[in-house]
């Protein structure tokens, strides 16, 4: 289970985002708490965690439903197109790999940082 979700919860977060990409991989997934894809892809991602997730990473997690300006800033910012539940990869500020629906893995997440 993932045990150290930060919440993004305003735009100011996305320019932290940026700056802490230069020093670690930063993670941003996108999840609509009303949808049952979502919910089974953000079940998967907790379940993938233990054995799979990026070391030293840190994970920001976007209630789209509360927060879809900052979706459509994110999309902006990194250059790609708005999905929902939506995983992305950031470092050195730019954003290096993104999936989303079933395609959301960690072990693909792991392998786009090495």
């Amino acid at each position: 289970m993932i045990s150290s979700w930060i919440p993004l919860t305003s735009s100011e977060q996305l320019t932290d985002i940026v700056r802490e990409s230069e020093e670690q991989p930063v993670i941003i997934f996108k999840h609509s708490t009303t949808c049952s894809i979502s919910a089974t892809a953000k079940s998967r991602l907790e379940r993938q965690w233990a054995d799979a997730a990026p070391a030293n990473a840190k994970f920001y997690y976007l209630d789209l439903l509360r927060f879809r300006p900052i979706s459509n800033e994110i999309a902006q910012k990194f250059g790609v197109r708005h999905e929902s539940p939506q995983l992305l990869l950031i470092q050195q500020g730019e954003c290096r790999f993104d999936a989303s629906h079933m395609a959301i893995r960690l072990n693909d997440v792991q392998q786009a940082i090495s």
